[in-house]
This record gives structure tokens, C-alpha cells and sequence, in this order.
């Protein structure tokens, strides 16, 4: 999940705009992780089959 949507438990504000040390720390820590650490593992699986399924169409067509 992105921190744009998140909302503060501390201060029920939105943690982009980081208007405590609780919201602060969460969007640092969510910036940290990159652009798949907010991904979910079943997204991530989804994402790999899909990669598998079209080289494997690929590989089948460029031997075809």
C-alpha cells in the first residue's frame, strides 16, 4: 500500500503529509522500500506468471 492513502492511528492525518513522528517514520520507512515493497505477495506471483507465460509464448513462437 502507498503512503498517500494511509491514515495516521497517532493523529488521524494523513501519513503523506507527516505531521508527527509517527507519520514521519512510516513514509520514511515506505519511501525506503521502494517501488514493489508496497506490492502484495499474490501481486508479485501475479506479475512473475505473467513474465513466465510471455517468454514462454515467445520462446514457442521464435521456434515455431
Amino acid at each position: 500500500m502507498t503512503y498517500d492513502r494511509l491514515v495516521c492511528a497517532n493523529c488521524a492525518a494523513p501519513v503523506a503529509e507527516g505531521r508527527c513522528p509517527v507519520c514521519r517514520a512510516n513514509r520514511e520507512r515506505l519511501q525506503q522500500q521502494g517501488p514493489l515493497g508496497g506490492m502484495s505477495p499474490v501481486t508479485l506471483l501475479a506479475l512473475l506468471a505473467a513474465l513466465i507465460a510471455t517468454l514462454t509464448m515467445f520462446a514457442a513462437y521464435r521456434t515455431a
